[in-house]
């Protein structure tokens, strides 16, 4: 269902019992609310959450802002690289608004929160700026975006800003290989389940305009470290020792920067959610949200 949050309309998708406890899951970088798998959402529903999928905006079926146009992602990598400003539109901050205001168009006025990637990222936005509407923090394969710490490699990056035109077979083929590159060397995915889950997410939303946007915004957004000490609920921080996307670093940077944060080191996870892992990502999440 769409809801008005922000003044904008964002997709949700809502299941567990009305009296759970509520969890707000935030997608990452051009990911539709479908990627969190069924599977996982379902043994966080065993837990006793309720638990709230979101599309963010300029992805899946929230609003977008195709007006804005398709941004020069060279020219703002450059001027990244070169730690010179890089200007968006919109930002990670407004995805995090976006965030709160689904929990007050919903009357939640406490939530436990987990965000992975460039969710993650917005995650640690919403709560800084939201004081006590964040119960709990669980932050997936993510980053405070500090300088020096090291990138992705470079058939990531090449991957990432790939353009596969609109015809369907070279879409799936372009998401294909990416998931593969930056998927978990321990945890090898089936490829033909794989390619069934990227397919029905192309037919739900194929929006690359609105994924270049969101990278423009994460690129934008810089260094977080500064807000990161302000975040004073407990925090899990989940993070693959293989991930070829946001190397280790990241997540031990997040580590040492959050007061209290926990480590979840995961041996041979990469920057994806492995069927063989999510009952133990289940399981972080509910240990995490019985520390608030």
């Amino acid at each position: 269902m769409q809801i008005s949050a922000n003044r904008i309309a964002i997709e949700v998708d809502i299941q567990g019992p009305a009296d759970g406890r509520p969890l707000l899951l935030i997608m990452g970088l051009g990911m539709q609310l479908v990627a969190w798998p069924e599977e996982l959402v379902q043994l966080l529903v065993a837990r006793g959450f309720r638990v709230i999928r979101i599309d963010n905006r300029d992805a899946g079926l929230s609003q977008g802002f195709d007006h804005l146009g398709m941004p020069n992602l060279a020219w703002a990598a450059m001027r990244h690289l070169l730690h010179l400003p890089v200007h968006s539109p919109y930002g990670v901050a407004d995805m995090a608004a976006d965030a709160r205001g689904v929990l007050d168009a919903l009357g939640i006025a406490r939530a436990d929160v987990c965000g992975a990637s460039m969710g993650g990222m917005i995650a640690q936005h919403l709560a800084s700026m939201a004081g006590g509407r964040v119960r709990s923090l669980t932050l997936m394969m993510t980053s405070s975006g500090a300088r020096g710490l090291p990138q992705a490699t470079l058939r990531v990056r090449r991957a990432l800003l790939t353009r596969p035109g609109r015809d369907p077979a070279r879409i799936l083929a372009h998401l294909e290989r990416l998931f593969t590159l930056i998927g978990s060397p321990g945890y090898p995915p089936d490829l033909p389940t794989l390619r069934q889950r990227l397919q029905a997410s192309v037919a739900r939303a194929w929006r690359p305009a609105g994924t270049a946007r969101q990278l423009l915004a994460v690129m934008a957004d810089g260094d977080r470290s500064t807000l990161l000490g302000t975040i004073g609920v407990p925090t899990r921080v989940i993070h693959g020792d293989s991930d070829p996307l946001l190397p280790l670093a990241h997540g031990q940077d997040l580590l040492a920067k959050i007061p209290g944060a926990v480590a979840d080191i995961v041996p041979g996870m990469g920057h994806d959610l492995p069927p063989q892992l999510l009952a133990h990502f289940a399981a972080g999440i509910a240990d995490n949200a019985a520390r608030a």
